[in-house]
């Protein structure tokens, strides 16, 4: 009998993410020793008419499958044709592309699972004036479109999970790739108090540069940031 649980593992990448995509169906097909042309990809478009309307389309059924999402929210390097000209993608592009495709998939699938590098309006995330919640705004967009958990990598506040606090939010820590990639770029570098201290560039990530300083032994500063 077949488990409730279990469902048809379908990916689908954004503009600008086909390649990682790819890698990501490569080691899926490896991890489950899949042979011959078989894939876990799923087309799916985003054309645009000449006005810079868009639509989504898939061109498989997403019917009961368990549906992952990549969407690289600040990729600038994908472009469209508005009136002639070339435009380049901006994050508000491609949120509402990811939307589309979301809506294309017309609440069948099973799950839908969210991947987003870098959290669409993640600076956004706290009201000091009169000013929109924009991150909040679009969590709970995405989860009533029905998405059901959202992943994304080292949140600019985490606590923006309380807009969706009955659905998925994972927020991945990258901290040992992170020193990891530190090691080697910097071959030279000495991890040692005397050497190197740690610095926060402002005061919202000094949560982020004293778990650095503590696992490392350092000495930590913060500089002080002041817009005018």
């Amino acid at each position: 009998m077949r488990d409730e649980g279990i469902a048809e593992l379908s990916v689908i990448g954004m503009r600008g993410c086909e390649q990682f995509v790819a890698q990501v169906d490569y080691y899926l097909k490896d991890w489950r020793r899949h042979a011959g042309e078989d894939t876990y990809l799923v087309d799916a478009d985003c054309p645009r008419f000449g006005t810079g309307e868009g639509k989504g389309m898939l061109h498989s059924s997403m019917r009961g499958h368990d549906v992952y999402i990549y969407c690289d929210i600040f990729n600038y390097g994908v472009t469209y044709k508005m009136y002639g000209q070339t435009v380049p993608m901006s994050p508000d592009d491609h949120y509402a592309d990811l939307k589309r495709v979301i809506a294309a998939i017309a609440g069948k699938a099973r799950r839908i699972t969210v991947i987003m590098p870098m959290l669409y309006e993640g600076r956004q995330h706290k009201r000091s004036s009169r000013e929109s919640l924009d991150c909040a705004l679009m969590l709970q967009e995405l989860v009533q479109m029905g998405v059901t958990n959202v992943l994304t990598f080292d949140a600019h506040d985490p606590r923006v999970c309380n807009a969706i606090p009955l659905h998925g939010f994972d927020n991945v820590l990258p901290t040992y790739q992170m020193i990891k990639a530190l090691v080697r770029s910097y071959p030279d570098i000495e991890l040692e108090k005397e050497h190197l201290m740690m610095i926060s560039p402002d005061e919202g990530a000094m949560q982020r540069s004293m778990y650095y300083s503590s696992v490392l032994g350092l000495d930590i500063g913060m500089f002080y940031k002041r817009r005018n």
